[in-house]
């Protein structure tokens, strides 16, 4: 892309939205250092990571601690984990986002759960899999292809209720 004033290369590409108007701005380094706006390049990323930072925080938040461990927002930023679990409503907003950054988008966890053997995890697949094609069965209108997939979907259901041979095993009633 073409600078707008000189036929140098672009490197600096701005959209303005203004009154519902759209516009579009490529500046070479030199017209964008007269406009006044700065190289992004040129600025070294940490720099550009704390204004970020500012941007989501309010300034009154970066005072606040807990009254039960006393951490503080830079000291749970710096080391991603909160220090007791009253932590999670002083910092609730804080919390939220970092978890959904650590679970990709995800606000609800989706990864292994404890004393979830091999049985559980397939038992746990073939549903989404009876699911899935429970759900295309009744868009595509085969009704009787869903009622057999229901019944499946009951059957693991309530296999699920029966204790397999390994539980309870060396407990005594």
């Amino acid at each position: 892309m073409k600078c707008d004033r000189c036929n140098r290369p672009a490197i600096v590409h701005q959209i303005i939205i203004s009154g519902g108007q759209h516009k579009e701005v490529h500046l070479c380094e030199k017209h964008a250092q007269e406009a006044g706006i700065p190289n992004p390049g040129k600025q070294p990323i940490n720099k550009m990571l704390e204004k970020i930072g500012t941007i989501a925080v309010p300034l009154k938040a970066t005072s606040v601690s807990c009254p039960q461990c006393g951490s503080t927002l830079a000291q749970i930023r710096q080391s991603g984990l909160l220090g007791c679990d009253q932590c999670y409503d002083v910092f609730d907003q804080l919390a939220h986002s970092m978890v959904e950054r650590a679970q990709h988008g995800a606000t609800q966890h989706s990864g292994r759960q404890p004393g979830q053997g091999p049985a559980d995890r397939a038992r746990q697949h073939e549903r989404s899999r009876l699911l899935r094609a429970l759900d295309d069965a009744v868009r595509s209108e085969q009704y009787e292809r869903a009622a057999k997939l229901k019944h499946q979907l009951a059957d693991l259901n309530h296999s699920k209720d029966v204790p397999d041979d390994n539980d309870g095993a060396g407990e005594s009633a």
